[in-house]
């Protein structure tokens, strides 16, 4: 996945802006203004931050190796840093399902019900 996919795949979500509250050099996407997803724009490979439920990070770590590492810049407990562009893309989409749907499961019940929740 290259960082126009990842782009184009997260703002296909239900609720999803995108922005750049860190600079210009970080792509962020946020569902009902809470962040799912950053991504730098720089970089020479497309990686994201993601959200995860931290056993199940703890696990993708130990799979995965160098290929999904505790968050950089992040809560190492709940985020995780995924280069994406070496993981199968069905992979890399259901990683940032997994990241989109913590986060909206943590919206009060008032803002989930706008997304359709």
């Amino acid at each position: 996945m290259n960082i126009e996919e990842l782009r184009n795949y997260c703002l296909s979500k239900k609720g999803v802006t995108e922005g750049f509250p860190f600079g210009e050099d970080t792509l962020v996407f946020k569902v009902m203004e809470k962040m799912f997803c950053l991504t730098g724009i720089q970089n020479e490979t497309c990686s994201a931050n993601l959200k995860c439920n931290p056993d199940y990070a703890l696990e993708l770590r130990e799979e995965y190796g160098d290929l999904i590492r505790p968050g950089f810049h992040m809560n190492k407990k709940h985020w995780n840093t995924v280069e994406l562009e070496e993981l199968d893309s069905a992979f890399a989409k259901s990683l940032i399902d997994h990241s989109y749907d913590l986060v909206v499961r943590g919206l009060p019940k008032r803002v989930r019900l706008l997304l359709g929740d």
